[in-house]
């Protein structure tokens, strides 16, 4: 009798996954702020160098915890953003809903200014301590925001497909193939 082995491979998209811009350079936002290129650079290195990330909450709350973030970095649009939802939390649960049905798109900082200064009323941020960065219904600068999500598969599905595959397999195995 021959053998063949198969192999069978396929990944599972990862739920609760999203991204977009928590800052937009030199957008003024609703507290007459602005923020300029390099104004999170000292600070993102900090959290490199201590391997950490700023907090990800929900609406500025440090009891509401719904997930971490995985990647920050600025860019030539602004401080970009990539996050995981923690589904196996209830605040991670909630905030994936409201984020997946559109209920909330926004992100906002939470910070300690380091240098900034006043400019015709407007203070301009050059340099800061990143705290937190949270999902919010209404972030102060309007064009913060979520710019994609990816809820993934029910685990239902793939359950089911890794079991067809199973049987797939021993029914060519016992047909001698």
């Amino acid at each position: 009798m021959d053998h063949r082995d198969l192999e069978f491979r396929f990944a599972v998209s990862e739920a609760g996954e999203f991204e977009g811009y928590a800052v937009l350079w030199g957008q003024k936002n609703f507290h007459g702020e602005v923020y300029l290129p390099g104004t999170f650079k000292r600070s993102l290195a900090e959290h490199r160098a201590n391997g950490t990330f700023p907090a990800m909450h929900w609406a500025h709350r440090s009891d509401r915890v719904p997930g971490v973030w995985t990647d920050i970095a600025e860019d030539a649009k602004g401080l970009h953003v990539r996050g995981k939802l923690l589904l196996d939390t209830t605040d991670g649960k909630d905030v994936a809903a409201i984020i997946r049905e559109r209920a909330a798109t926004g992100l906002s900082i939470g910070f300690r200014a380091a240098k900034s200064m006043m400019q015709r009323g407007v203070r301009i941020i050059r340099d800061l301590d990143l705290a937190e960065i949270s999902v919010v219904s209404n972030p102060s600068a309007n064009l913060a925001r979520i710019s994609s999500y990816r809820h993934g598969r029910p685990i239902e599905g793939t359950v089911a497909f890794v079991d067809a595959c199973r049987k797939a397999r021993c029914a060519l195995v016992m047909k001698g193939h």
